[in-house]
């Protein structure tokens, strides 16, 4: 998973303050989001969970899904992340890194 395009929400917690971005290399961009690293709305609001992502081939289209999902409804988003994440587990946590509690 080192340099793929992806598309990510990052939750503050359960039903809390969401994030949407895109990266080409998702493991760095949680390194950075969850170690400080990365100055602005994620560590401000400490938005640092990772609990939907989606991963593509190609980066036009890991951007337009960006877009798209940024424009949609709150509501919407909290129904994509419990269709495949009901719990909110923080999934970077199964991508390797340490538990933020």
């Amino acid at each position: 998973m080192e340099r793929q395009p992806a598309v990510y929400i990052l939750a503050s917690g359960k039903h809390g303050t969401l994030y949407i971005g895109v990266t080409s290399n998702l493991m760095q961009r949680l390194y950075q989001h969850r170690t400080g690293t990365l100055v602005g709305f994620t560590k401000r609001y400490e938005v640092h969970h990772l609990v939907h992502f989606e991963m593509f081939d190609d980066m036009s289209l890991a951007i337009a899904r960006e877009k798209q999902l940024k424009r949609w409804h709150r509501d919407w988003k909290i129904n994509l992340i419990e269709r495949d994440n009901p719990e909110w587990r923080d999934l970077a946590i199964e991508l390797g890194f340490r538990s933020l509690r």
